[in-house]
């Protein structure tokens, strides 16, 4: 049973007249290749899930777009001929340039055994940040003060880190040694850098 959203019908109300016809028909091809997708809105435009997050459309000024979350995994596995179709997508101009509702739907058949299957996408991760390096009249100034050193020791690399750019990055010695006695009484208290905006 397909489970519509009244959102999308009024996003596809309030689109360029060009681009209702597009809205209208994605929509549909949508719903028939995989009738257990479930529409909703994100981000502003009209998502449709399928045992997660499959594929969403939107309406800009000059042309539509349908658009799936695992676009390069989807790539992989379809054949030549539907993997030119599915980047033409991402730009629709016209009803014209919409492909066959076979071809369209075997696309979308392709993503939704995508997540029949829990293939998830890897997301490439950010290259961490390396340590900074605590500097000697740093560690001699937390060392004096017990509760302050308890609690630096205990903070994590990305608390460490806010308390060492803080005070590395001072641009006066006056105004780094203020800062020093600041963090010091605050780690005393177990506080991390950022402590007055942390959730309570």
């Amino acid at each position: 049973m397909a489970v519509r959203d009244s959102r999308v019908d009024a996003y596809i109300a309030k689109a360029a007249p060009f681009a209702q016809p597009i809205l209208t028909r994605l929509r549909r091809v949508v719903h028939a290749a995989c009738p257990g997708v479930v529409e909703g809105t994100k981000w502003s435009s009209p998502h449709f899930d399928y045992k997660g997050i499959f594929c969403s459309m939107s309406a800009f000024k000059q042309h539509c777009m349908i658009g799936f979350w695992k676009h390069a995994l989807l790539m992989d596995a379809l054949p030549a001929a539907q993997k030119k179709v599915l980047e033409q997508l991402a730009r629709i101009e016209s009803v014209e340039d919409l492909p066959a509702d076979a071809t369209l739907a075997a696309i979308i058949k392709a993503g939704a055994k995508l997540n029949d299957e829990g293939v998830k996408v890897v997301r490439a991760r950010k290259n961490p940040k390396p340590p900074v390096k605590e500097p000697a009249y740093f560690l001699a100034a937390v060392k004096k003060n017990k509760a302050a050193l308890k609690s630096y020791e205990a903070f994590s690399p990305s608390h460490k880190r806010e308390y060492l750019e803080w005070i590395t990055e001072a641009k006066t010695d006056e105004t780094r040694d203020r800062r020093l006695a600041q963090a010091i009484t605050w780690m005393a208290e177990g506080k991390a850098r950022n402590w007055k905006y942390m959730a309570k």
